[in-house]
């Protein structure tokens, strides 16, 4: 049969088109880009539209979801990526969505790199967890350097005012662990839900404890809301706060009541205050550049680098799964989540991540400074 020029040429660019796609690395992100926790998923998603176009010479593509900060449409949001078959899941940004996600990346068999801080998960690193991994620097981590600090300032007693979801509980629990460590107790624990307006009946409860400080496990612009309450009825000693409000958004919206809070959390948004020998400092600086050169000055926030952090895993991780496999393979994804595990003293803006089959992303607690605002603005605390 004779095959005419015209037609043997689109056979042949059919095929490229089909390889082209065979070898593209698909990218999935579950993101809380409106509802409470928008003022985290939205930098994430500005990091990911900023990043390389593709990672050892292979093209990557992007499929963004936004779940609302809902841990149902979080979940109908995995199982629609996963049935697209994407290499990696990156998400949820919070701690119930990223929960919501780990079975269905455990049942597919799809790595999954989650934005939330708290270790439930990734442990107990079995069943679906072998598959997901912990980005940011985490609640254990950050709970015991905000007890190094309370310490230091000499507090006996504090309060805790925080989310009644797995966000809040995790932090309460890694306290409730770590605190007779640091002799200082835990005297009194308010909860309250992140789309509620006020929480001053929370707050009165936690003065009259008389607390030497308070601890508000909360993220987002509702996490100004107890600090708010506390300053305007006169409470004076240090107030805590969860590494989640490290944003511009929190600043508006709490004002002069935020001014002296503490958190501990991510070295990023103080880099360029970092001495030059910090593992940190060189890839944070190219971060901000980078980010502030897209979104402008003051723009860059730590949940922006926890995305970029999610990258440069994926990165290194994607260069050593080539070798084995190709992108859109059940193998692929296999041998992305072994390199994954693989990863040793890799700098990122949130310090040095080591991974390993008994550790899916807690860092060294030394990996956090302590924060404050002063000015308006966020700066290391002294």
């Amino acid at each position: 049969m004779k095959i005419s020029k015209a037609l043997f040429g689109a056979t042949v660019l059919l095929a490229s088109m089909s390889l082209a796609t065979a070898e593209e690395i698909r990218i999935g992100a579950t993101l809380s880009t409106t509802g409470p926790a928008a003022s985290i998923g939205i930098p994430i998603k500005n990091t990911f539209q900023i990043l390389p176009k593709d990672i050892a010479g292979v093209p990557v593509s992007w499929t963004i979801l936004d779940d609302g900060t809902d841990t149902t449409l979080a979940r109908r949001n995995v199982e629609k990526l996963a049935a697209d078959n994407v290499d990696i899941i990156i998400g949820g940004n919070t701690t119930p969505t990223a929960l919501a996600a780990v079975e269905v990346a455990g049942r597919t068999q799809t790595p999954m790199l989650a934005i939330a801080p708290s270790p439930a998960v990734i442990e107990p690193l079995e069943g679906a967890r072998k598959w997901v991994f912990k980005v940011p620097l985490g609640e254990r981590e950050l709970a015991q350097s905000t007890l190094a600090d309370m310490a230091k300032r000499g507090v006996k007693t504090f309060g805790f005012i925080g989310f009644n979801d797995a966000f809040g509980e995790g932090w309460l629990k890694e306290f409730e662990r770590f605190a007779p460590d640091y002799g200082i107790k835990l005297i009194g624990a308010e909860k309250f839900a992140r789309t509620d307006n006020s929480v001053v009946a929370q707050a009165l409860k936690t003065m009259a404890a008389r607390p030497d400080a308070v601890f508000v496990g909360a993220t987002g612009t509702p996490a100004a809301l107890p600090t708010l309450a506390l300053r305007e009825r006169g409470f004076k000693g240090p107030i805590y706060q969860a590494s989640g409000v490290v944003n511009n958004d929190f600043l508006r919206v709490g004002g002069k009541a935020v001014e002296g809070v503490l958190v501990a959390g991510s070295p990023l948004v103080v880099s360029a205050n970092l001495p030059d020998g910090h593992p940190s400092k060189a890839v944070s600086r190219a971060f901000v550049a980078n980010f502030e050169a897209a979104y402008g000055p003051g723009s860059v926030s730590l949940f922006a680098g926890n995305a970029e952090d999610a990258w440069l895993l994926l990165q290194e991780a994607v260069k050593v799964a080539l070798k084995s496999a190709k992108p859109g393979t059940p193998e692929f994804r296999a041998a992305l989540r072994d390199a994954l595990e693989q990863t040793k003293g890799l700098a990122v803006t949130g310090g040095v991540i080591t991974l390993g089959p008994t550790n899916h992303g807690i860092y060294p607690p030394e990996s956090a400074v302590v924060l404050t605002v002063k000015d308006g603005a966020w700066a290391l605390a002294r």
